[in-house]
């Protein structure tokens, strides 16, 4: 096999492999670890190298304390809009909608969660804003004079620590929910006013007997997202 072959194996297997994971070892991961991730993420690329994302690895007491105002903040504002730093979708219609129902249901379904429990699906969504039980979390903010494009690449960023992370045998979970409590993260972070939070990404060692562990969501053909144009 050759180089580009090997190369493409192992790109292709940390994709494949990589799943939003909701269940986590306490743990907490070596902090040469967690450096060996950002180090690499940081080769992300970026529109004209801006490099905008900043990153808060939040740990021990601070993943307490964040974990308590979000909890309070999502309480205090719930059936309200959402105080985030970007503005969540109107709306889900047709497929997205589709798909979006179908990996609820597979994850409610994973922790008992039958059709109709009001209270057990609300439970579950707090969950996000405990971070899934993972002892860290990064918290990802771009520079709001970059707009959406600072928030794209950010997400290019978000990609490759997941990635990263997956190569070192960590779990992870892409999270927009915390940036519907970016007011109670940017408390708790001491943000200045001229940064916006993108998202969250709960991580640590993957707890391999969790009920979510047990389900990987689908992924649609190449043919329902792409067209060749000769």
């Amino acid at each position: 096999m050759s180089a580009a072959a090997d190369d493409f194996a192992v790109v292709d297997r940390l994709l494949t492999a990589r799943r939003s994971c909701r269940g986590y070892l306490p743990e907490p991961v070596p902090r040469e670890t967690i450096e060996s991730v950002l180090t690499t993420a940081q080769h992300t690329a970026s529109w004209c190298n801006t490099q905008p994302w900043g990153v808060h690895i939040v740990s021990g007491e601070a993943r307490e304390a964040l974990s308590k105002a979000a909890v309070e903040n999502v309480m205090a504002t719930f059936g309200q809009p959402a105080p985030s730093d970007f503005p969540f979708p109107d709306s889900y219609t047709g497929v997205y909608n589709e798909r979006r129902k179908e990996v609820g249901w597979q994850l409610y379904e994973a922790v008992g969660v039958e059709r109709g429990d009001r209270e057990g699906s609300a439970m579950q969504m707090l969950r996000n804003f405990e971070f899934f039980g993972a002892p860290h979390v990064a918290i990802i903010t771009t520079d709001a004079d970059l707009g959406v494009y600072g928030a794209i690449d950010c997400g290019l960023y978000v990609n490759s620590f997941m990635l990263a992370a997956e190569a070192l045998g960590l779990g992870t979970c892409a999270q927009a929910a915390i940036a519907q409590v970016a007011p109670a993260v940017r408390e708790v972070l001491d943000l200045s006013d001229d940064r916006r939070v993108v998202c969250g990404i709960s991580f640590g060692r993957p707890d391999p007997d969790h009920p979510t562990a047990r389900f990987t969501s689908r992924r649609a053909p190449i043919e329902d997202a792409v067209r060749f144009v000769d």
